[in-house]
């Protein structure tokens, strides 16, 4: 019998991140735990649906006049509004001057796709400065898209903090024009974020140097707990009257993560370029895949455009920030508590779904094999996938690690 067309084909390397939960899965262990999932859990290890979520979905359920007709190229437009207003402000000029352009697109992923293949078609500049570290597929979305990716400092691993002075050097040296990956909030992988004076020195010398801002915003709320916070960042940016690029995910702060409901919105100088931009953008989503699906954005439509499940939503959100806020408080006082060597501090300054805990190679793969610990090899721990039952056992891998590995 012949050989198969596809007989050279070699075997890919598993995805760092999703790689750790299978292995997680093969370990039969009792104790074993699983930090390597970017996705909340509750106290009791188990995914969470929003009780807002669940109304929400019931609503659209009963509701006998809903078809399943195709969505615009663009999405479903209820949604992109209620978006734009979320991570801009329900008051942001931009919106009154119809200087925005919002499309529905997959999740976080797919918006920053989108972003990218239109930035390789119409912007004048190829290269785009992401952050060393930053979320393991970052590089990959930008240089499919036909971006070229260079780094800027960002964390500092001898203060587990943001290298600062780094990052504006890096940017100062970056040419005039090239695009700039900013995460909004709760930096991927180090939970580490400027403060809003550096945010602001970021501003002006971006703006200085004509760099565009192409904002990933995949935790607003989800971070401190409030949403408007959790946006300033990127409100900075367009209070200035300046064009952004700023992508949006409703994976974390609704739980949505398999219904992949995402935005992507474009700030221009003017509500004409805004509407040459949209029917560009377009001319991307049509041949990538025609058109979204309707069921996860009109989930968020419903809660976003209803005052009552608007609110009842915010509660729920704080509700998972406090939870992450406080296994951060917990695994600190667990580390006291053993005397563990260093300054562990960082775990409680840091914010966001997840923790850069300074722990190196050799440390992590003791801990996988001494206590069935799972995380990435970076040592980037999920706080979302601890619970008060699961801090000591964690404090005491990470003890031993720090102790007894290299």
């Amino acid at each position: 019998m012949a050989d198969s067309v596809f007989a050279h084909v070699v075997h890919a390397p598993e995805d760092p991140i999703l790689g750790v939960t299978v292995a997680y899965n093969k370990d039969s262990s009792p104790v074993k735990v699983n930090l390597g999932v970017g996705a909340y859990r509750t106290e009791e290890g188990k995914p969470l649906v929003l009780n807002v979520v669940r109304r929400a979905e019931q609503m659209l359920v009963n509701d006998t006049s809903r078809v399943k007709e195709y969505l615009s190229i663009t999405g479903l437009a209820d949604f992109n509004k209620l978006s734009a207003k979320l991570i801009f402000g329900a008051d942001s000029p931009a919106i009154k001057e119809n200087r925005v352009t919002t499309v529905q697109c997959l999740s976080g992923t797919g918006s920053l796709r989108v972003g990218a293949e239109f930035l390789a078609r119409h912007y004048h500049e190829h290269t785009i400065y992401i952050p060393q570290p930053t979320w393991g597929n970052h590089p990959k979305i930008f240089t499919l898209a036909g971006l070229s990716v260079k780094y800027y400092r960002y964390y500092d691993p001898a203060t587990r903090g943001l290298d600062f002075q780094g990052l504006l050097d890096n940017l100062m040296a970056a040419p005039s024009g090239a695009i700039v990956l900013l995460h909004a909030c709760a930096h991927n992988p180090t939970g580490v974020d400027p403060t809003i004076d550096q945010w602001e020195k970021i501003r002006k010398l971006m703006r200085s140097k004509g760099l565009l801002p192409f904002f990933d915003s995949a935790y607003q709320g989800f971070a401190s707990g409030n949403l408007d916070a959790d946006a300033q960042s990127v409100r900075m940016f367009v209070a200035d009257g300046g064009e952004c690029l700023a992508a949006q995910s409703y994976a974390k702060n609704m739980g949505l993560y398999g219904e992949r409901v995402g935005a992507l919105s474009i700030v221009c100088k003017d509500s004409n370029v805004a509407s040459k931009v949209e029917s560009q953008l377009k001319m991307v989503i049509r041949p990538m895949y025609s058109n979204p699906p309707i069921h996860g954005a009109s989930i968020v439509a419903t809660i976003l455009k209803d005052r009552q499940m608007y609110d009842e939503w915010t509660v729920e959100l704080k509700a998972m920030a406090e939870r992450i806020i406080s296994m951060r408080q917990q695994l600190y006082d667990a580390m006291q508590a053993r005397g563990t060597p260093g300054d562990w501090s960082h775990i409680i300054k840091q914010i966001g779904m997840f923790t850069f805990t300074g722990l190196n190679v050799e440390q992590v793969l003791f801990m996988t094999r001494e206590y069935h610990i799972y995380m990435t090899s970076d040592g980037r721990i999920s706080m979302a996938g601890l619970s008060s039952r699961t801090v000591p056992h964690l404090a005491d891998a990470m003890h031993a690690a720090v102790t007894r590995a290299a």
